[in-house]
């Protein structure tokens, strides 16, 4: 066939600019709202918050009361300049030609990578990070300068729990190619030694093994610590699996002795990175986006009042539009102007129409929740919980599924038994024997508490986990039952035997 240029007619959906700042804003956490109202603020200086103790402005007056105000014997064909924002409509002060429409100025194109980015974390000056504590105690090891340059690049090489995962070959490949440092194994493996003496102790273990023998060796010895070390050096699989008696007759000792050599080893760190840099993080506060009040029986829900922002378009951009009009004379420079205005004006009237639309979505989606979910709300009990998913919102809002999910998407809301992520309240459904449907959170709930309960010298196998559930009325298969105890991260009975 031969190449040519031909039309043709096809119909796409397209989601409209302010469709996609809806979504966006929808996604917003309550504690993360105001920061996205200042960058707006910061990119559209035709948006600013209203002043609650300012005087009776445009925006307060009545449409006659502005009408008489703006109305000149020079204008025959005058219209209403102002809309339900109280500001001037641009479109009045050009001529239909020149009034583009506010789609032109704006992105035709929705980015998909944008949706997944995350505010960064502010992490404290003053903190010292894991890694920053290392290489402040390097100076104290009495190293020479060249062992120094190979100990710096050692706390560089370990993962954030402290472990230093990677053989000395590969380190010392990297050494060679990556800093020039020529060293051989035997040294490599003193300074490796040498940087194992630092605080917290653990660190540069290669293994979890390796990382509890560091911390017992820097004990004082006493009996259940040494053996402890021999626990580790000799039966460390027995030790992890949870097969004790094969270790009490491996020692030839009693099951007492047994006891408080696993509280010693219990007692250790397995992951010494977590400790100071757990501190370094920094410090993260969740705020509700609602509060469900119980008054004598009946619940009320409150919006975050962080959430209705009070926004308006900028009085000096008014002013500006008052006098290019007032001006008999308009330059090409004075259109161009006022065409940047109308575009900035567009896009804070579609920012203020997205933060009222995002507040009335919230409001109804988890006005919805709130009545599915009533006697979970009265009582605080799990097993009221009632199963529930995104479509059975959707059907009764009338805002499609992906909504919804945004919506539920990193909100909380507070109520008199604690706060919960409103992804909490969401579960699917299980028909009991009596033919009833329930939560799979109702019957994880029951399953966490027969676990509790449960003899820890003989905890109970999946099978009875099963059985004791049928007796209940729950009919689920075993490994059904298996999968909810992992969801609970829940071991299986043979890591949850104790002695």
């Amino acid at each position: 066939m031969a190449q040519g240029l031909r039309q043709t007619q096809s119909q796409t959906l397209k989601l409209s600019p302010q469709q996609i700042q809806l979504m966006k804003l929808l996604q917003v956490p309550t504690d993360s709202l105001d920061e996205r109202i200042d960058i707006e603020i910061q990119e559209n200086p035709a948006l600013e918050y209203k002043e609650e103790a300012e005087e009776k402005t445009l925006d307060e007056k009545t449409q006659d009361e502005v009408q008489d105000e703006f109305k000149s014997d020079d204008n025959d064909d005058y219209v209403n300049e102002y809309d339900d924002y109280g500001n001037v409509d641009v479109s009045s002060y050009l001529g239909e030609a020149d009034a583009m429409p506010a789609y032109a100025y704006a992105d035709n194109y929705y980015d998909q990578d944008a949706d997944d980015e995350k505010a960064p974390l502010v992490q404290h000056k003053l903190e010292k990070s894991f890694r920053d504590n290392l290489k402040g105690q390097i100076e104290l090891l009495e190293l020479k300068d060249a062992e120094k340059l190979v100990a710096d690049f050692l706390v560089g090489s370990i993962d954030d729990d402290g472990y230093l995962r990677r053989d000395l070959q590969s380190l010392r490949d990297d050494l060679a190619f990556r800093q020039n440092i020529q060293i051989d194994i035997p040294s490599l493996n003193y300074i490796l030694e040498r940087v194992k003496e630092m605080e917290p102790a653990g660190v540069f273990a290669q293994d979890l093994k390796d990382c509890l023998l560091l911390q017992l060796l820097r004990k004082q010895a006493t009996e259940p610590r040494l053996l402890a070390v021999k626990v580790l050096e000799n039966f460390f699989e027995e030790f992890s699996k949870k097969h004790y008696k094969k270790i009490i007759k491996g020692l030839h000792i009693d099951e007492e002795l047994m006891k408080e050599v696993l509280e010693e080893i219990l007692k250790l760190n397995p992951k010494p990175g977590g400790v100071v840099s757990a501190t370094s993080k920094a410090t993260t506060f969740m705020v509700p986006d609602f509060t469900i009040l119980n008054k004598e029986g009946e619940l009320e829900l409150l919006l975050n009042s962080r959430n209705a922002p009070e926004l308006r378009v900028a009085g000096s951009y008014r002013t500006m539009l008052e006098t290019y009009r007032d001006t008999k004379k308009k330059t090409k420079e004075q259109r161009d102007a006022v065409m940047f205005i109308k575009q900035k004006i567009d896009s804070a009237k579609w920012f203020i129409d997205a933060i009222k639309q995002r507040q009335q979505t919230l409001t109804i989606t988890m006005d919805i929740i709130m009545r599915l979910q009533e006697k979970f709300f009265l009582t605080g009990d799990e097993t009221n919980l009632r199963p529930m998913i995104l479509k059975d919102i959707a059907d009764r809002s009338g805002f499609d599924i992906s909504t919804i999910s945004r919506v539920v998407n990193s909100k909380y809301v507070q109520t008199e038994f604690g706060t919960f992520k409103l992804k909490y309240f969401f579960s699917e459904s299980l028909t009991t024997t009596d033919g009833d449907d329930v939560s799979t959170k109702e019957v994880k709930k029951i399953l966490q508490d027969i676990i509790s309960e449960e003899s820890k010298r003989k905890p109970l196998s999946d099978e009875k986990l099963t059985n004791h559930l049928k007796e209940k009325g729950y009919n689920i298969a075993r490994r059904t039952v298996a999968k909810y105890r992992e969801q609970l991260n829940i071991p299986v009975a043979r890591l949850r035997k104790e002695l």
